[in-house]
């Protein structure tokens, strides 16, 4: 199983803000390291600027300018049509707030790419550049929650959601802004190597496996979920009977609180609802146990709590996009028992 090609543009020419340049470690992080041990294949990754890859910065890969870096880079725009994803970071400033053009060519290079079956990623404003180039038109789409109001003016054909990490919209996806576009890679791994895989990147790089996409920018983090007398011992408790039935009151009752503060501090903390909470954990027992065992589709509904196959089958399409076997003849270690 290969992880494809992943294309990164760069669209600055020279000093790159520090605050932009956390956005675009956090791709080469993911996916230009490679990680044997977790999967035999690895991604093939390039850094490609939008300026040309002549290497004009010299000869050590990245030289310190006035303020910020400039990175050097043999690949160019052309570099991006045919690789299998393409990721655009934060685009210039005054690209977003005063209108400027975008690097000349560079939506141009992204409906080729786009055209010949990349899958098109933006983190932060790269969505304006993905707007641009009309990759964004008729879909949902988000960016960081600052300049959504932005995005949503100058493209009035897209459905800009301000509220979302990120939204995955088959073969393009985007996120908000900062460590939203960590979430979203972790994602990309999983849809492409398996929650094993992502999860254990994850827990490498110090960051929670799984942050679902439509988890709220705005997270009140005064009342913390590993708080010891908060909500982290009744949530471990929950994770271990999640093959047991569980409702709210009975979250409530461990926590010792009613079930509208259980309900108020954990969508404060996780940025959700206590159901959907559940879901999400009950999914990713799921997504683990189709992956490690070769237990029957019904049985895994039974241990990771969802009931019934076919109740297993709508939310794993609903949340991850195929169905449990298909999951499993993709990353199971076993041949699939449905």
């Amino acid at each position: 199983m290969s992880a494809g090609s992943v294309a990164l543009v760069v669209t600055e020419e020279i000093a790159i803000p520090s605050w932009d340049l956390y956005e675009l470690s956090i791709p080469c992080t993911v996916f230009g390291k490679p990680q044997p041990d977790l999967s035999d294949h690895w991604y093939d990754f390039r850094l490609c600027s939008a300026y040309g890859g002549d290497g004009a910065y010299g000869d050590d890969g990245a030289g310190v300018a006035d303020t910020g870096l400039t990175v050097r880079t043999p690949y160019g725009l052309d570099d991006i049509v045919g690789a299998d994803t393409v990721i655009v970071t934060s685009v210039p400033d005054a690209c977003v707030e005063e209108g400027r053009p975008l690097p000349d060519g560079l939506t141009a290079a992204l409906r080729r790419a786009y055209d010949g079956g990349a899958r098109m990623v933006s983190l932060c404003t790269g969505a304006f550049a993905l707007a641009e180039a009309g990759l964004l038109d008729g879909r949902r789409a988000t960016a960081h929650w600052m300049h959504t109001a932005q995005l949503a003016a100058r493209y009035p054909k897209v459905e800009v959601d301000d509220s979302v990490l990120y939204v995955d919209d088959g073969d393009v996806l985007t996120s908000a802004g900062v460590s939203a576009g960590l979430d979203l890679c972790l994602h990309l791994v999983r849809r492409d190597l398996g929650a094993h895989v992502a999860n254990q990147l994850a827990r490498r790089m110090v960051v929670p496996a799984h942050r679902p996409g439509g988890q709220a920018q705005f997270i009140d983090l005064s009342v913390p979920a590993t708080d010891d007398e908060g909500l982290g011992p009744v949530l471990d408790w929950a994770r271990a009977r999640l093959d047991r039935p569980l409702t709210v009151d009975d979250l409530a009752r461990r926590a010792a609180m009613s079930p509208r503060t259980l309900y108020r501090r954990l969508q404060a903390a996780t940025g959700t609802t206590p159901l959907q909470w559940l879901l999400n954990q009950r999914l990713a027992r799921a997504q683990s146990l189709l992956e490690s065992t070769a237990a029957p589709i019904d049985k895994i509904a039974e241990l990771s709590g969802l009931g019934t196959a076919n109740n297993l089958r709508h939310h794993f399409l609903k949340q991850v996009g195929v169905s449990p076997g298909d999951y499993r003849r993709a990353f199971g270690a076993g041949a699939a028992n449905r």
